[in-house]
């Protein structure tokens, strides 16, 4: 934006080494400020056309690459609570023999605060906007988030079976239908149907879900091919794939989101690309409960849309989206066999664009351009582990680490200041997390 078009005082100009908008694809720009004001950036800008702008605050940050605030495309946040109670088993069995028993036993409306408070403290320290939360009562951090000054979209869970939620299919849909409804007009809450899994509903639910999501223009989040055992008992229960399954009842459509989608062949790859629907990589938790290997690169030549998620602490065990850019683009090109698949600038995308996308946000965020939000992330590469700089980029998905990130802005309004959190009260929240601790190693311990 030219600098005549900025002769209102903005909020707040900051000036840095390094800009990396994502939009247009792998740019960077040298010395180059942001100007924000009403909560949006009004302006990208080279630091010497920055004078004369009047600036309510401004702030100067060498050494520094500023990047769309990252997008968790997938997680579990109160799951942080369980964070290494059951490590190295396979999917299942830490599933139904650890997991739903200690959430059977703990999960309420407090646990789930304080859970997703823990949850954000984290990805908020590691440069993390926008999450993706599929789990119960997620009103509770529709409040957490709303609180933090976090972007959030909650895909309400829905199941065939009772669990301290809700009852049955219809209370799941009834209650996500009110949960959008509540926070239909909010900045920070967004809304999605989050059906599990299609092991674990029903053509009816899904039926009703697909017809809802039309209705209120919002996404399908859902658990799809995660697994080869998945696909193997759908087949021989009802001789079909699961993707074959959805495409029969209509959910195929640019609104489902299918999260891991380890297990695409060929035609349901073609299929997802004509659809238009997203996938959610989860490298690091695919990879701990050996659930198989995302073909990233293959959809993305397909011209699918692919995000990237950390899923939940109980099987990540981090919200670390630093760690996993890294371990995506590592991974995709040991799958694929090639060295240039998934380069550093196609790794950050997925983290950001990508991710808004796969949400439906990406007109408001996901990337750094005048009239989206202010959602920016400053990373300090003043480190010996990125020094020297030679391509930010490459930097941020292969040698940056989270603990990097020195500044954090939601809609301009900063929540993480010289690595201090601005919203939320560290020492508080330290003793709920002792206290939920005690009472769930307890039971662990017995298992």
């Amino acid at each position: 934006m030219p600098p005549s078009r900025l002769t209102e005082a903005v909020d707040l100009l900051i000036h840095a080494d390094w800009v990396v908008p994502v939009e247009p694809h792998d740019t960077i720009l040298r010395h180059h400020s942001i100007a924000i004001r009403n909560q949006r950036i009004v302006g990208l800008l080279k630091r010497e056309e920055t004078r004369g702008i009047r600036a309510e605050q401004e702030l100067e940050l060498p050494h520094h690459v500023l990047i769309p605030g990252l997008v968790n495309a997938h997680g579990h946040a109160a799951m942080s609570l369980l964070r290494g109670v059951a490590d190295d088993l396979p999917l299942q069995e830490w599933l139904q023999d650890h997991i739903w028993p200690l959430e059977s036993e703990h999960v309420s409306e407090a646990f789930v605060s304080q859970g997703a408070e823990l949850a954000i403290a984290e990805m908020l320290c590691g440069g993390t906007t926008c999450f993706t939360d599929m789990y119960f009562f997620p009103e509770a951090v529709a409040k957490m988030a709303l609180k933090a000054g976090m972007r959030v979209q909650l895909a309400s869970p829905v199941l065939d079976f009772p669990t301290v939620w809700a009852q049955n299919a219809d209370e799941y849909i009834h209650k996500a239908t009110e949960l959008h409804d509540s926070y239909r007009n909010s900045e920070l809450i967004h809304t999605a149907f989050g059906p599990h899994a299609p092991y674990t509903v029903s053509d009816d639910p899904l039926r009703r879900i697909q017809t809802l999501a039309e209705e209120l223009d919002i996404p399908i989040h859902m658990h799809v091919h995660e697994t080869a055992g998945e696909v193997a008992d759908a087949v021989a229960a009802i001789g079909k794939r699961p993707l074959a399954r959805l495409a029969d009842l209509g959910l195929l459509g640019p609104r489902l989101v299918c999260v891991h989608a380890t297990q695409l062949n060929d035609e349901e790859i073609a299929q997802l690309s004509h659809f238009n629907a997203s996938v959610v990589h989860c490298p690091e938790s695919n990879m701990k409960l050996a659930s198989g290997f995302c073909e990233v690169a293959r959809l993305l030549r397909a011209g699918i849309n692919v995000a990237l998620g950390t899923d939940g602490c109980a099987s990540n065990n981090d919200l670390d989206m630093f760690s996993e850019m890294r371990t995506a683009a590592l991974l995709g090109k040991a799958v694929a066999a090639d060295a240039t698949a998934l380069p550093a600038a196609t790794v950050l995308r997925m983290a950001t664009l990508n991710g808004a996308r796969a949400l439906g946000l990406e007109s408001l965020i996901g990337s750094l351009e005048p009239g989206k939000l202010a959602d920016i992330t400053a990373v300090n590469l003043e480190k010996w582990s990125t020094l020297p700089v030679y391509n930010p980029v490459s930097h941020l998905v292969y040698s940056a680490s989270a603990s990097q990130v020195s500044h954090v802005w939601i809609g301009g309004r900063a929540v993480l200041t010289e690595g201090k959190l601005q919203t939320l009260d560290p020492p508080k929240l330290r003793r709920h997390i002792a206290g939920w601790q005690e009472l769930i190693q307890e039971q662990a311990c017995k298992m």
